[in-house]
């Protein structure tokens, strides 16, 4: 009797265990910890992101690392990290080998618009950039314009935009957009060429003396001015406008997948206006009179 008593027991035990277990290792959303990678020039909007979402639920723990896009990329497929912040388009190559390896739909997670932008120091007389001198511009020997790094997200991204492959564009180099913006009027031929982001917040001390460093210019398209405010960033008419997306190998409701749910609701679409960015999904704002 007494064996068969204890034997009861080590069962009821024994099933406790497994259900802790199962506990532990359930998906949760609003704990844990986990790693974001970003290229530099999405830094900022991806800080305040996490930080919006470590103040909704405090149990999380959100680490955002820079490293260049592509090699995020990389990381993400050898299931490195869980989440990371794109905004070139994928080959088709790219999308089937993240299908095949991660196992799930390629489904870009959209929240921000943002742009590659063109600046020349303060005092530099010109006012604005053709379409055409930037095309010629990225031929020249004298490698006019100043990029953050040989495969950063902004050259990338310009690359892809002109239809060109990186290696085949004429570049200088200065690692970092802070560091280019910094030393650009050494270089009063060149212009420097930077992510939006890099100084977009409206109200921070550190981006407003950056912004007040450099002149940004505006892109003409044929025969167009364009400038980076918010209406040609939300119409996509600034040339070099670009559509930031998270990317995760998460096949469930985790932390990474509650992350992205809320950069894309309304409050994380508020944090990211307030960082000078053009929110991807729009609220409209409906008044009642009564």
């Amino acid at each position: 009797m007494k064996n068969s008593v204890k034997l009861l027991m080590l069962f009821f035990i024994s099933i406790i265990a497994v259900a802790c277990k199962k506990e532990e290792k359930s998906p949760s959303y609003h704990k844990g910890e986990m790693t974001i990678l970003t290229d530099e020039s999405f830094k900022s909007v991806t800080e305040a992101l996490a930080e919006g979402y470590m103040i909704n639920y405090p149990e999380t723990k959100i680490k955002v690392a820079t490293k260049k896009e592509d090699l995020g990329f990389i990381d993400l497929l050898n299931n490195k990290t869980r989440i990371v912040v794109m905004s070139r388009d994928l080959t088709p190559e790219e999308i089937k080998t993240y299908e095949e390896q991660i196992e799930l739909k390629f489904l870009p997670a959209k929240f921000a618009a943002d742009a590659v932008i063109f600046i020349v120091p303060k005092d530099s007389p010109k006012e604005s950039i053709t379409m055409d001198e930037i095309q010629k511009g990225l031929q020249s020997d004298n490698k006019e314009f100043i990029f953050d790094g040989a495969n950063s997200s902004n050259l990338n991204f310009v690359a892809q935009k002109l239809k060109k492959q990186p290696k085949d564009l004429k570049f200088s180099v200065i690692p970092g957009s802070k560091n280019i913006i910094e030393e650009l009027n050494k270089y009063p031929d060149k212009i420097g060429v930077i992510g939006l982001n890099t100084f977009s917040r409206p109200y921070d001390k550190e981006s407003e003396q950056l912004r007040n460093m450099v002149k940004i210019l505006p892109v003409e398209d044929k025969g167009k001015l364009y400038t980076t405010d918010f209406e040609n960033l939300r119409k996509m008419n600034y040339p070099f406008t670009r559509v930031l997306y998270f990317l995760t190998n998460e096949g469930n409701f985790n932390i990474a997948n509650g992350f992205i749910r809320y950069s894309c609701t309304q409050l994380g679409q508020m944090i990211v206006q307030k960082e000078g960015l053009q929110p991807y999904n729009l609220y409209r704002r409906e008044v009642q009179m009564r």
